[in-house]
């Protein structure tokens, strides 16, 4: 089984971020850590203290908390789940909050073995877009400490496509932190969420973005240089060296048993799932009432089948057609076998092993192409 906790508290909002999170403050902290420890209990209790494989701690920024605040999570998962040997514990932090040789060999002694850095950008111009609190060479130097510190299995979060930016300066960013020795790269398309600020900069129309094709080659070339530095992509947005594939995310990807905790959290065993108030104060009335699983609803089969489809097309290892066949009884090429054939026509898909797989091509619009299976 894969955890999750959500920390949702930031110094600041940035502009593009839709994930829930509420402005950093002592006592709502400490509020948010009773809850948070009551609701691992209880779901580790109704679970029978499961087997966990891996823990990823997110946010938010959880580097806003301190050693002994992420001490009390450690310390709550291992007391009421069953720890994997040789598991992954990733924490999620800031280069500004996470900027401290101290604080990193904290977290190594807690029993962290990977962090995952929100870098975004190393262009100051970028960065202030964004409305990111930390410069470009904060960035550098958070992931130079962070290797000092003895985190080998070291990730950070960049975005292309952001306004301003171009297809040299794209590929330098890449290039500059391959040869400082990152091995885990999670590059997300900037987009749009509702009710941000981004939101409403673009509607003003002052929001200039790369074409679609300047987009396209920023893409294609930084997979391709990652690539050439032996990072390979194993989904869309993700790139590691061998032996560096976050575990927790190819947890969602391959449809494993996963429980979340804290606000907004999604949780998803066999059949059932649900979903945490996003609210910070109805999470916490929800912990008080002593609800366990708040809106547990049961996953029909029509969702499971467009899960399968959507998840494994999003790995490189694309969808085992067997695994679809024996959900749904059903031959996928068969039934599918004109839109299949116009797809491999034009470098979107291919067929490799009784799988199937998207293009890098593909990749780019795989939104739309997936939906196609859908229907």
């Amino acid at each position: 089984m894969h955890l999750y906790v959500h920390v949702p508290f930031c110094r600041s909002k940035c502009s593009y971020c839709g994930f829930v999170s509420y402005p950093y403050d002592r006592d709502q902290v400490e509020a948010y850590l009773q809850a948070l420890t009551e609701e691992i209990r209880i779901l580790g209790k109704m679970w029978q203290r499961p087997k966990a494989s891996t823990l990823f701690v997110g946010g938010g920024t959880p580097s806003l908390l301190t050693s002994v605040e992420l001490e009390r999570i450690l310390r709550a998962i291992r007391d009421n789940f069953s720890v994997e040997p040789g598991w992954e514990c990733t924490l999620e932090g800031n280069p500004e909050s996470m900027g401290s040789l101290d604080y990193l060999g904290q977290l190594r002694s807690l029993g962290v073995n990977r962090v995952s850095l929100g870098l975004q950008s190393l262009d100051n111009k970028s960065l202030t877009f964004l409305n990111r609190r930390h410069s470009g060479e904060q960035g550098i130097e958070a992931c130079r400490l962070a290797r000092e510190a003895g985190f080998e299995n070291l990730s950070v979060d960049l975005l292309w496509s952001v306004p301003g930016q171009d297809l040299e300066r794209w590929l330098f960013e890449l290039k500059t932190l391959a040869d400082l020795g990152i091995r885990h790269m999670s590059c997300y398309a900037l987009s749009v969420e509702p009710g941000t600020v981004l939101e409403e900069l673009d509607g003003s129309g002052d929001v200039f973005w790369p074409s679609e094709e300047e987009q396209a080659r920023m893409y294609l070339q930084g997979r391709r240089l990652l690539w050439e530095k032996g990072l390979k992509q194993y989904e869309i947005s993700n790139f590691a060296a061998e032996g560096f594939v976050c575990r927790h995310n190819m947890g969602y990807w391959l449809g494993r048993d996963y429980l979340g905790f804290g606000p907004a959290a999604v949780s998803n065993v066999g059949t059932r799932r649900w979903k945490n108030p996003e609210g910070l104060r109805d999470y916490l009335q929800a912990q008080a009432g002593d609800r366990g699983c708040p809106g547990d609803e049961k996953a029909g089969f029509k969702e499971r089948v467009n899960e399968l489809l959507m998840l494994r097309l999003r790995t490189t290892q694309g969808l085992p057609l067997k695994e679809y066949l024996e959900l749904t009884g059903r031959d996928l090429r068969l039934e599918n076998r004109l839109l299949i054939r116009d797809l491999e026509r034009k470098g979107l898909i291919t067929c490799p092993e009784g799988r199937l797989c998207l293009t890098p091509e593909g990749m780019l619009v795989s939104d739309s192409l997936i939906t196609r299976f859908f229907e």
